[in-house]
C-alpha cells in the first residue's frame, strides 16, 4: 500500500480519514532531530514547514514544504491543515491558538503543551510583552534552550502520540461494537 503524502491543496481537518501528521513549525525548532527520531519509532509521517527551503533527511516518511516568503506563510500552510489527531510543534503562540482551536495537539519544543486551558492565558502574555517592548520597555528575552528542555519535549511527544493512538484505539472500538 505504501506511504502517499497528502495533497499539499487540500486541508486536513478529519481524524477518522488520515493517520497522525506531526506539523513542525520547522524556521527556528531545535528538536527537529528528536522529531524524526521518535515519529520514526512510531511511523509516522512528519511534515517540516519553512518560508523557504529547509534540509531534511531522505525519509519517506518526512516530507519538506517550502511555504514561501510571506509574513505568515508557513504558519498559514501548518493552521490550514492541522485538524485532530495531528501533533504541532512549534513556538509561536498565535499558530499555536490556531492549531489548539481546530484540535490538533500542540507542543513547544522545550515540551510544554498548548491546551484550551492553557493557550488563552498564554497568547495574553505574549501580546502584553509585545506591547511592552512596542513601548520601548526592556523586557529581556526568552531564556536559552536546555538539554531538560529537550528532555522534556521528548517525553512530551512520546505521551501525546501515545494518547491520541490509546484514543483512536477506542474509538475504533466503539465503532465496531
Amino acid at each position: 500500500m505504501g506511504y502517499h503524502p497528502p495533497d499539499p491543496k487540500q486541508p486536513r481537518k478529519t481524524a477518522e480519514l488520515n493517520p497522525t501528521r506531526i506539523y513542525v513549525d520547522a524556521d527556528a525548532c531545535p528538536v527537529k532531530d528528536e522529531i524524526y527520531r521518535v515519529a520514526a519509532r512510531h511511523g509516522l509521517p512528519v511534515t517540516v514547514v519553512a518560508g523557504n527551503f529547509i534540509r531534511v533527511p531522505q525519509d519517506p516518511l518526512i516530507e519538506r514544504v517550502a511555504a514561501g516568503g510571506g509574513m505568515d506563510a508557513a504558519d498559514d500552510w501548518i493552521a490550514e491543515r492541522a485538524g485532530p489527531g495531528d501533533i504541532v510543534i512549534t513556538a509561536d503562540i498565535p499558530l499555536a491558538d490556531r492549531c489548539v482551536k481546530a484540535g490538533a495537539e500542540v507542543i513547544a519544543p522545550n515540551g510544554k503543551p498548548f491546551t484550551e486551558q492553557s493557550i488563552g492565558m498564554t497568547l495574553a502574555v505574549r501580546n502584553l510583552m509585545t506591547d511592552l517592548r512596542s513601548s520601548g520597555e526592556i523586557t529581556g528575552g526568552p531564556r536559552g534552550f536546555t538539554p531538560r528542555d529537550r528532555s522534556t519535549f521528548l517525553s512530551a511527544l512520546d505521551q501525546t502520540i501515545r494518547r491520541i493512538q490509546r484514543q483512536r484505539a477506542e474509538l475504533s472500538a466503539q465503532k465496531q461494537s
